[in-house]
Formats: structure tokens, sequence, C-alpha cells
């Protein structure tokens, strides 16, 4: 029986590694061109606070305005997950470039695709509610919506980790699909048969045509005692 063992692997390919660079650039920047586009959503979607304006400058939130801050980091939190998932299940779909240098293009494009939701949602929203330099008392002026603090950016490249890791986990094989057995462009090793050697034995079989040596007699381990095979009665 035939033995299946691998041979030492190859050295690294430019041309490969230099595909799936290009693939996760693409990947990068498709991703923070989505997300600059839910921004403006996020601007649509993020409810206003209004305030009454009580003095020259200064204002008070009306009752239940102050629970929009939060909708709105809430709102931009889920649009960040939705875009991780969607994104990474897509880039996912690459067969061919799975892999370290696809995985980097993800989360990179998903920091920046975050910051970039922020910085186009708040710009849009500032068009969308204008408010006077200086109001008049007693009116009621809209402030726009905003996301507040720097945790809330880490929703979609952290989401965009968590979904690649269980993808790449249940993947079946080794290569993740791509056919590359190695990373960054690595050649498969190829399989060699080794047979196993022949195995020796002492037992003699013969005489066979051509085999000088006879077989030799088994000697006797014991008196030899002469066995006669008794005769019939002949009464019956």
């Amino acid at each position: 029986m035939a033995a299946t063992l691998t041979a030492e692997p190859g050295g690294l390919r430019v041309e490969v590694v230099m595909r799936e660079v290009r693939a996760a650039a693409v990947v990068c920047l498709a991703l923070a061109a989505v997300s600059a586009l839910a921004g403006v959503a996020w601007a649509y979607l993020a409810p206003a606070e209004q305030l009454l304006v009580v003095e020259p400058d200064r204002g008070t939130a009306l009752t239940g305005e102050s629970v929009h801050r939060f909708d709105a980091l809430a709102i931009f939190v889920l649009i960040g997950i939705v875009l991780g998932v969607l994104g990474t299940v897509a880039a996912w779909r690459w067969r061919r470039v799975r892999g370290p240098v696809l995985l980097t293009g993800i989360l990179l494009g998903s920091a920046v695709g975050a910051f970039l939701t922020k910085v186009v949602g708040e710009a849009v929203a500032e068009q969308r509610h204008v408010r006077p330099s200086h109001p008049p008392i007693h009116t009621i002026v809209e402030f726009a919506p905003s996301v507040e603090g720097w945790a809330a950016l880490i929703a979609q490249p952290l989401a965009a980790a968590v979904v690649i890791l269980l993808l790449a986990a249940l993947s079946t094989a080794d290569d993740l699909g791509t056919g590359e057995y190695l990373p960054f462009g690595g050649t498969r090793p190829e399989p060699a048969v080794i047979a196993p050697p022949h195995y020796g034995s002492a037992i003699l079989y013969g005489p066979y045509p051509g085999n000088s040596a006879a077989p030799q007699p088994l000697a006797p381990r014991g008196p030899v005692v002469p066995f006669e095979v008794p005769e019939p009665d002949a009464g019956r």
C-alpha cells in the first residue's frame, strides 16, 4: 500500500500577492463609498432635537426631545453594523482573493467608512436643519443630530471582524476555497507518492523452478509412535 506525502512548498508568487492587494484596495474603496452614502441616509433618518429659546442665545429642550440624541446615536450604530455584515459577506464572495490581505482591506475600509458616515452624515444634517444665528425668544429651533463620542465608530469594523471570523471558521477547505495552499501567494505543495519497502520473510516456499534451495524436512520434537488402524469386527 502506497503512502501519500507532501513535498516542500515553493516560494511566494509576486503576481498573486499583487492580485490580493488590488482586490483589498477595491474592497476598501467600495466600503468607504457605500458608507458615505449611508451617512446621507443617516442624516434623513436621525431626528433633530427641538429647543425653546428662553433667553437670547439660550434655550431649553422640550419634553422628550432630549432622547433624540440617543436615537441618532442608535441609528448610527445600527447602520454601521448592517454595513459591516453585508460588506463582509459581499467581499467574502470574492473567493479567489480570500485571506489576510482581504481581511486587512475589509477592516480598513470599515474603519474609514465609519468615519465617512459620521462626517458626511453630520454635514448633510447641518444643511437640513439650519438654525438662525440669533433666534428670537419664545421660538422653537432645531439642532441637527450628531454622533457624540468616537466609540460608535468601532461598530462597523467590529461587526466585519466577527462576520469574517465566523465565515473562516465555517469554511470546509484549508485554503478557504482560493486554490492557494498558503497565504500571500504561497504555492500548494505537490503530493508525492512513496511506496513502502518490501517486507522480508524467513519462511521458504518451494521448490520452484530456478530455485536450487530444497525444502528442509522438519525435525521431530519427540519420540515417534507408530499409529495402527484397528481392524473391523468380523462378527458385525
